[in-house]
């Protein structure tokens, strides 16, 4: 975003989450001092902006087999009854519960975030980019938003112990989302 763009503001109604300009993204410790980082290739969502913003709803679904983080073996595994266990929950989920402005363009969007059929709340620290229309007459609005979880409270507990007393996986996962929404 450059200096001298202004932020319209986010017009009331629907909105569709644009998949191909937009990331579900994580990260990963391994080993305890690399990170790992992927996300999922399909997802959709929507998110409806209300009067009131603090009262819009969102939702977003995430096909668990889509996971993919450049490297087929640890895809494979990810994505087996050890970690997603994508045969029996095919879909990740997210359902906005509350928005609470933060100041400025940040929010804090809680919501309940289903994975592997444990659902639990989580917060996003959510920053609004902004709306502008692009060159063929579509509306477009922008945000970022990141938060982490310990991935063993959704069921995700498979590690491996190191030699030093380590473990392989990390438990914090941290979420990095980038949206692209296309007014309806």
């Amino acid at each position: 975003m450059t200096d001298t763009m202004t932020i319209a503001p986010l017009s009331t109604g629907t909105w569709a989450v644009d998949p191909s300009h937009s990331t579900v993204g994580f990260v990963v410790r391994h080993l305890g001092f690399s990170k790992v980082r992927g996300g999922f290739a399909s997802f959709e969502g929507t998110v409806d902006v209300a009067e009131d913003v603090t009262a819009s709803s969102a939702s977003i679904t995430i096909d668990a087999a889509s996971f993919e983080s450049g490297d087929d073996d640890r895809d494979g595994h990810v994505k087996s009854a050890d970690f997603l266990d994508v045969d029996t929950h095919p879909t990740l989920t997210f359902e906005v519960t509350d928005i609470r402005p933060e100041g400025g363009q940040r929010y804090t969007i809680s919501g309940e975030l289903t994975i592997r059929g444990v659902t639990r709340r989580v917060e996003l620290d959510t920053e609004f980019l902004g709306v502008d229309t692009d060159p063929f007459g579509n509306v477009k609005a922008g945000f970022e938003a990141s938060t982490e979880i310990n991935r063993e409270d959704f069921g995700l507990t498979w590690n491996a112990t190191l030699e030093s007393g380590g473990l392989l996986v990390g438990k914090t996962v941290q979420i990095l989302l980038e949206v692209q929404l296309n007014k309806a």
